[in-house]
Order: C-alpha cells, then sequence, then structure tokens
C-alpha cells in the first residue's frame, strides 16, 4: 500500500532505489483508492500489508493511526502490518507512540540499522551514529514490535570484521525477537558502484560473505530467556 512516494532520507550511498523519485506524501484520497481496489478484487483473501515507499513510518504518528484503523476495518483477516523505518523515524516517536501504534496494528519494521559501525555508517551517508541506531532498535523493542535488518558485505573486504563484530555488538544491546540479513549488491548510479569501479571498495566474495555472517552470529551476546528468529532467506544471500 503506496502512502509515501520515495524516500524522505535518500542519501544512502548503497541505495538506488528511489534515487530519481522526489519524496512526497499521498493524500487520504490516494491512499482511500487503493484501499478500496484491494478490497473489492482481493477483501478477505488480505492478511497482511506492507506500507510503502522506502519510509512510511517518517508520517505523523496520528496520521498512521488512522490509517491503521481504516485497514483493520476494511480487511476482516488482516493478521498485520508492517514498514520500513529508518532510525531518525523512529528516534523522533516517543515510546507511547510506538506503543499506541503496535496495539493499532503495526507489527513489524523493517528497520534500517545496516551496520553497528559508525565509521561505516557515516561512510554509507546513513545520517546517524550507531548510538543513536541502538536507541531506536531499543525502543521498537520496548513497544512490543518486531524489527530486522542488516546487509552483509556492507564494509566491503576491509570493513568486514569491523562490521561484522559493531553490527554484533548493536543487536547484543538492541535484543530483537526477529533478525534478518540480506547481502550487499551494488546498483548502478550509486556512490558505492563508483567507489568499487575506481578500485576504492573491495566486495567480499561468497566464502567472505558466508565468514562475515558466521562471525556477527557467533558474537550475539542474548540472554538466556531472549529468543531470536534469525533469517537468511532474502534473494540477495548466497546462504
Amino acid at each position: 500500500l503506496r502512502v509515501t512516494r520515495g524516500c524522505a532520507h535518500n542519501r544512502c550511498t548503497f541505495c538506488a532505489m528511489y534515487k530519481d523519485v522526489p519524496f512526497s506524501v499521498y493524500t487520504d484520497e490516494a491512499v482511500d483508492r487503493q484501499i478500496a481496489m484491494a478490497a473489492h478484487y482481493a477483501g478477505d483473501e488480505v492478511r497482511r500489508i506492507f506500507l510503502a515507499d522506502g519510509d512510511a513510518f517518517v508520517l505523523p504518528t496520528e496520521k498512521l493511526l488512522a490509517l491503521l484503523a481504516r485497514l483493520y476495518g476494511t480487511f476482516p483477516n488482516l493478521q498485520r502490518v508492517t514498514s520500513y523505518a529508518g532510525p531518525k523515524d523512529i528516534l523522533r516517536k516517543s515510546d507511547e507512540e510506538l506503543l499506541r501504534l503496535r496495539e493499532a496494528g503495526l507489527k513489524m519494521l523493517y528497520f534500517g540499522l545496516e551496520t553497528g559501525d559508525s565509521q561505516l555508517l557515516q561512510q554509507i551517508q546513513k545520517g546517524v551514529t550507531a548510538e543513536e541506531s541502538i536507541a531506536a532498535g531499543q525502543k521498537v523493542v520496548r513497544s512490543g514490535m518486531k524489527l530486522s535488518m542488516i546487509i552483509a558485505g556492507l564494509g566491503g573486504a576491509a570493513g568486514s570484521a569491523r562490521h561484522a563484530l559493531k553490527t554484533a555488538y548493536a543487536v547484543s544491546q538492541i535484543q530483537p525477537d526477529m533478525l534478518s540479513v540480506l547481502t550487499l549488491r551494488l546498483y548502478k548510479g550509486t556512490q558505492m558502484l563508483r567507489e568499487f569501479e575506481e578500485g576504492k571498495f573491495e566486495l567480499l566474495s561468497p566464502c567472505g560473505l558466508a565468514e562475515e555472517v558466521r562471525t556477527f552470529l557467533s558474537h550475539i551476546e542474548l540472554p538466556p530467556n531472549r529468543h531470536c528468529l534469525f533469517r537468511s532467506n532474502h534473494i540477495s544471500n548466497y546462504v
């Protein structure tokens, strides 16, 4: 369900998805037309809804709450609503706002943690430090929402070990109950691709990626009573 167009941040050096798409917010009327179309063609079959585009969580809390009410009121078998969420979007919302959103049915955020390495976060122009990303993740966990995700290979060959260890530390501090990994791909038009073509960035081999993920997983520390579901089922992953 497209509620925003593009990405409000749109500066990450590895991402090309919205580079040529000016950010805008869909009107309530435009969103309602999409909901009505889905209700007409799918109706009772709709069980999960993803709020697009890049960071629908940038919308004001009251607007999101009104949207969630419309969705659960329209689709009788709806089980969950999810959204992308950047760390800055999360930090702008209070703990109370996050709890209200979770209680209204926003059950999972695809959280762009990417890495727990502040130096790497600066390089990829994420706009936050590792400490800020950890704080954002902890806020989501306190609300009871599920969250993901990290990017394997983001630090290249030179930064692989640091990326793995720092990200394991970040995840240990956040203590999520769900975590997923995808693998870095270089896309046309991105700064990271240009750095690769200029010899400034060395991609990890498939074996190097597997070793990085192994290092990452082996250094995560969670309390014995904390269950975390780890997934590596993204199409970009070798394993």
